[in-house]
This record gives structure tokens, C-alpha cells and sequence, in this order.
């Protein structure tokens, strides 16, 4: 479908993400950032700052994030509607208030920001609506609107995404598909937080409806990447530690996959591939680990719908399960911080 911008109320699209580190010299700079007025013991940052020297200080999240903005250029260019892409970030250039000063300059009035998080919590949606207010006073009189598109966990591209990548993995176990588990995984958040937002409730409906696709009864959800105080209780179980569980009681054979992630960054990359691994290796379980949605042809489309949802008031609205796209629409004070 081709469509003329010129008719549109929106002029342009803001990928707005994290942001990451991409050297060694901005580790800390961008883990004091990330932290500022967080209640996180300062060893914690000394100890997330090793992950990253085990990467020469580069998160592959925002290269990932200029691939998958070059892969919708090519789709909106193809397909329409024709709008240029921006990219924002909350903790790292590109920073938000630098990328809507651009947009202000250029012209644009009025945005459609894709956060890459398909999940509701106050640290995967609310937050960078916040972040996008302060953006936008920083940069004063002029700075575009923006408008964030919908929680998109249960949309049929990001499903198609994880079921064929976890399919792909599940083809290296021959066997019996039945001794087979699938362990997803998602970063975790306070319990406190937890119980003011949809975000373990849409986890397990997303991962329900994948092993389903796949035919898979034996499915897990744990958590990953937890950084707060000892003493505040956080989403579990740990993935880590379940792994371990998942052995004592027979199995050998998983698949983990990181469904509350869009890309494979920092914290699957060490959190996964090597804390995960590592822990399979040594008690004996045969893990593969599925990709991220990434660029997925069928998510990169998916970004797509989103927008025509919103340009087009005739676009379907899909979804599969039971939560309505219309209820996953950010509104005034959802997802508290608890």
C-alpha cells in the first residue's frame, strides 16, 4: 500500500531505545547515567561495567538499532507511508533531547515514536514517555509532538519472529520433541513495579501463544539481568538458577528464548550467552539460545502496521490472544513506578 505523506498527520517516525556504550571510555559515563538516582549499590556498576570490558565497552544495541532503522527505510520507502526515521535514545547518543532538537530543526511537527520494548511496565513504556517530555523541554518552542505507538507483544509479527527463530534452534534437537523445554526469558523488574502494570501478564500470554505455534507443551518464563537491592524483591525466578532446577528434575534439553528483548544486546549477550551457557555446561544440559525479533522480516513489516494503525483509522488492528490492541494504548498514568 503506498501512501502520500502529504495527508498524513504525522511527519515523521522516532525509534526511540537505551542507548549503550561504544568504547571503553563511555562505560561508566553511561552506567552513572543509566543509574543516576537509582538506588543501586555502587559494586553492582563496578560489576556491569566488567560485562562490558568483556566486549571492549560496545553494546551492539545501537548498531543493531541503525540496522533495523535501515531495514523500515526500506519498507516505509517500498511500501509507504513516505516518512523519514529518526533515532533517540534515553541514555547514550544519539540522546533524545539532541534528536528532537534535529527534528524540530527539520521541520517536523509531529512524530510516531516506536520504543523497542513490546511490553507495559514503568521501565519498558512509561519512562520514555517521560524521557520524551523532558526531551522535549529541553529543546523548547518548537519541539515536535510525540505520539507512542502500541504495546505490540501479541502482534502476529513479533510472534512470527520468535516462532521461527526458536524453530530454527529446535531443529538441532532430533529427538523426541516432547523432551524439549523452552525457557523465556525477560529482564526483571521489582515486584512493586510488577504489580501496577500488564508486564509478567503479557509475558506469559506472548510466550503461551508462541509454544503454541510451535507445538511445544514444555514452557517456562523466568527472569534475567536484575540489578537492584538485595533486599527489594524482584520478578523470578532467575534464569540461572531455574536452568539448574529444569536439570535436577531431568531435563536436558532446552531452548532458551529471550522474548522480552528486541535485539541481541549487552545483557543477552552476557546474561545468556555466557552466564546461561555457562551454568548448561557445567551441570550437563544441552542449551541452544533462539535470536532475538532483530530485523526479522515480519517485525520490520509489524513497525509498519503499527504506523498505518495510527495514520489509517481503517488499518486492522491484529493481535493474537486475549488483550485488544485498543487497550494497549499508553494513557495518563499507566504503568506507575510503583
Amino acid at each position: 500500500m503506498s501512501m502520500d505523506s502529504s495527508r498524513l498527520n504525522y511527519d515523521a517516525i522516532l525509534l526511540v531505545s537505551f542507548g549503550g556504550p561504544e568504547g571503553m571510555d563511555d562505560v561508566m559515563p553511561f552506567l552513572e547515567n543509566v543509574l543516576k538516582g537509582r538506588n543501586v549499590p555502587h559494586e553492582r556498576m563496578l560489576e556491569v561495567a566488567k560485562h562490558y570490558e568483556l566486549f571492549g565497552g560496545v553494546s551492539p544495541i545501537n548498531e543493531q538499532n541503525r540496522t533495523l532503522i535501515s531495514a523500515l527505510k526500506q519498507e516505509l520507502e517500498a511500501n509507504g507511508p513516505q516518512l523519514p526515521v529518526y533515532f533517540g535514545n534515553r541514555n547514550w547518543p544519539p540522546l533524545l533531547p539532541d534528536t528532537l532538537g534535529t527534528m524540530r530543526d527539520d521541520g517536523i511537527k509531529k512524530a510516531l515514536a516506536f520504543v523497542t520494548s513490546a511490553f507495559s511496565s514503568y521501565s519498558s513504556c512509561r519512562q520514555y514517555l517521560e524521557n520524551v517530555a523532558q526531551a522535549q523541554d529541553a529543546v523548547g518552542p518548537g519541539a515536535p509532538e510525540v505520539e507512542k505507538l502500541r504495546a505490540f507483544f501479541n502482534h502476529p509479527g513479533f510472534i512470527q519472529a520468535n516462532v521461527e527463530h526458536i524453530r530454527k534452534e529446535l531443529a538441532h534437537f532430533p529427538g523426541d520433541p516432547e523432551s524439549v523445554h523452552i525457557v523465556f526469558t525477560a529482564h526483571s523488574i521489582p515486584e512493586s513495579m510488577a504489580q501496577n502494570c500488564e508486564y509478567e501478564v503479557q509475558l506469559r500470554e506472548a510466550g503461551g501463544i508462541v509454544a503454541k505455534e510451535l507445538a511445544i507443551k514444555n514452557w517456562h518464563l523466568a527472569f534475567q539481568s536484575r540489578s537492584g537491592s538485595p533486599m527489594q524483591p524482584w520478578l523470578g525466578p532467575d534464569v540461572c538458577d531455574f536452568l539448574k532446577e529444569l536439570e535436577a528434575q531431568g531435563i536436558r534439553d532446552v531452548v532458551v528464548a529471550p522474548i522480552g528483548f528486541i535485539s541481541d544486546h549487552m545483557e543477552v549477550l552476557y546474561d545468556l550467552d555466557l552466564q546461561a551457557r555457562q551454568v548448561c555446561e557445567h551441570i550437563g544440559m544441552n542449551m541452544r539460545r533462539a535470536a532475538t525479533a532483530g530485523t526479522h522480516p515480519a517485525f520490520v513489516k509489524m513497525i509498519r502496521e503499527l504506523i498505518l494503525e495510527r495514520v489509517d483509522p481503517t488499518t486492522p488492528r491484529r493481535f493474537l490472544g486475549s488483550h485488544e490492541p485498543g487497550g494497549n494504548v499508553c494513557r495518563p498514568g499507566c504503568c506507575p513506578l510503583g
